[in-house]
C-alpha cells in the first residue's frame, strides 16, 4: 500500500481542512499516480475537493465515525479494518493513502512506499504527516532535483519502509539487472 502526500519544511499538510499550498506540477503527478486505483481518505478530505466529490476515475474509500454519512460514487466505511476489508483483492501497490493526517496516520503502518512532495517552505500548517527522515524504518530512496513554482521549491521524494518486502525487491531489481 502506498501513501501520497505534499508536506512543508515542518512536515506539514493542511490547516483548517484545506492544502497549504497548490504546485500544478504536483497535482499532475497525483493524478497521474492514482488514476485508476484505490484511494483511502478522510470525510474531511473527500469534503475539501471541489463540491465534495469523490475523485474521477478512481475508486473511492472514504472513512468516517460518522454512521448516517452517505457520499454517492464513494464506499463508506467507518473503521481502517473496513476499508482494508473493501480493498482486500485489489493489489497493494494500486492503493493510495490520500489524506488527512489522521488517515495517514492510522494507514502507515500498512503502507510499504511513501511519494512525498517537499515543499522547501514553511507554512502555518495544523495537520501534519510523520516525518520519515526521522522513522528508522523508512528509507529515502530517491529525491528529484529541485524544481521550482514562482518562489516555491520543491522536490519529489520517494520512501519505501524497510523490511523483508523492500529487501526482496531489491533482490529481484539486482537479479534483473545482472541476467
Amino acid at each position: 500500500m502506498n501513501c501520497i502526500v505534499a508536506v512543508d519544511k515542518n512536515w506539514g499538510i493542511g490547516r483548517q481542512n484545506k492544502l497549504l499550498v497548490s504546485i500544478p506540477a504536483d497535482m499532475r503527478f497525483f493524478r497521474d499516480k492514482t488514476l485508476g486505483k484505490a484511494v483511502i481518505m478522510g470525510r474531511n478530505t473527500l469534503e475539501s475537493f471541489p463540491g465534495g466529490k469523490p475523485l474521477k476515475n478512481r475508486t473511492n474509500v472514504v472513512i468516517t465515525r460518522d454512521r448516517s454519512y452517505l457520499a454517492s460514487n464513494a464506499i463508506v466505511v467507518h473503521s481502517v479494518e473496513a476499508a482494508l476489508k473493501k480493498l482486500e483483492n485489489w493489489n497493494t501497490d494500486d492503493i493510495y493513502v490520500i489524506g488527512g493526517g489522521s488517515i495517514y496516520e492510522q494507514f502507515l503502518p500498512y503502507c510499504d512506499a511513501a511519494y512525498v512532495t517537499k515543499v522547501n517552505m514553511a507554512y502555518e500548517a495544523d495537520t501534519f504527516f510523520p516525518n520519515l527522515d526521522e522513522l528508522k524504518e523508512w528509507v529515502r530512496v530517491s529525491e528529484s532535483e529541485e524544481q521550482t513554482y514562482y518562489d516555491i521549491e520543491y522536490r519529489f521524494a520517494y520512501y519505501e519502509k524497510d523490511g523483508p518486502q523492500r529487501r526482496a525487491r531489491l533482490t529481484k531489481t539486482i537479479c534483473r539487472l545482472m541476467s
